[in-house]
């Protein structure tokens, strides 16, 4: 397991050398200049440019990308721009919300892509099928930002069971914290739910279909033993890297459930920067975030090859 890992780490490393680079390059091609915004509409050019000069903006382009690596590499993430203080304390800010908003969400993939599943391939209801079929369809053809305004006007403005916003830290309070995280937890899971109940119904459904499940039917093996110590196995190994990349589209889909909510995680924080043109602040959040998606899935291909040795030896 340890020389696999060897393997796949230049691979890593090499992904985030580059998502660096187009973060960096893609930034600057925006249009809109941070000088120009912290001066002010009527600022005058000289005013203008020394901002730019004490922000180290008038420095060729490489230079400014390779003082940002190596700032990086040192821990030193500097100041913001525009929106105030170390860039290192307002990721940590909202780093802690964002990480238990996606916890929380992953938590909810699982609990309902595993019953989406199981009942899915298994159930013997025609009705329990279509109900979960016409219920995937639905999370997945329903775009978050959408859904998240339906569970707002019916669990607190019909029902008014949960609160429609908002976030209350668990240490206060954890039944109302956990009231507070349920509504955005669940917009986020939706899509990811019906995805992974939709493979792993599929994975299920060809492992019980094997010629060694039905000799062991006919041998009167029970069905629920079958399924949990047999076919459920079979199919997790590629259920395990679906739910590898989901956790990355939770991350980037936190983004827009906390902005419908009023979270305030990272997709906030990546809002303010990206409107003020606050450089440091939203390169370091995205190669943050592309970081913790490429240890995810490091992490996705250890658990596969321990479930499947022959990915080891591949």
């Amino acid at each position: 397991m340890r020389s696999y890992l060897l393997r796949r780490l230049p691979s890593a490393l090499l992904v985030l050398f580059a998502a660096s680079f187009l973060i960096f390059t893609i930034l600057r091609l925006v249009p809109g200049d941070p000088a120009t915004s912290l001066a002010g509409p009527d600022a005058s050019p000289a005013t203008v440019a020394a901002i730019r000069d004490r922000l180290g903006l008038d420095a060729p382009l490489l230079s400014q990308y390779a003082h940002w690596i190596g700032s990086l590499l040192t821990g030193d993430l500097g100041p913001s721009y525009a929106i105030g203080g170390e860039v290192s304390d307002l990721i940590g800010d909202g780093l802690g919300a964002t990480t238990e908003l996606t916890l929380a969400a992953l938590l909810f993939v699982v609990m309902l892509g595993t019953a989406f599943g199981i009942l899915g391939a298994t159930s013997r209801s025609r009705w329990i099928r279509s109900a979960i079929r016409v219920t995937t369809t639905a999370a997945l053809a329903v775009p978050p930002f959408v859904s998240g305004v339906l569970l707002v006007v019916l669990f607190a403005v019909v029902l008014g069971v949960l609160p429609p916003g908002g976030r209350m830290a668990f240490l206060d309070a954890p039944d109302l914290a956990a009231q507070y995280l349920l509504l955005p937890a669940l917009c986020l899971a939706l899509p990811s739910a019906a995805v992974l109940g939709r493979y792993l119904k599929d994975g299920i459904e060809r492992a019980l279909a094997e010629d060694y499940i039905r000799t062991a039917t006919a041998a009167g093996i029970a069905p629920r033993r079958l399924l949990w110590r047999h076919a459920l196995p079979g199919a997790l190994p590629p259920v395990v890297t679906l739910l590898g990349m989901q956790t990355g589209h939770l991350l980037g889909g936190a983004v827009l459930v906390e902005a419908i909510f009023a979270w305030p995680g990272l997709g906030q924080l990546a809002e303010q920067g990206l409107q003020r043109r606050d450089y440091p602040v939203v390169q370091d959040l995205l190669l943050l975030l592309v970081a913790v998606f490429v240890v995810v899935q490091l992490l996705t291909d250890l658990v596969y090859a321990w479930l499947d040795p022959r990915i080891r030896w591949e």
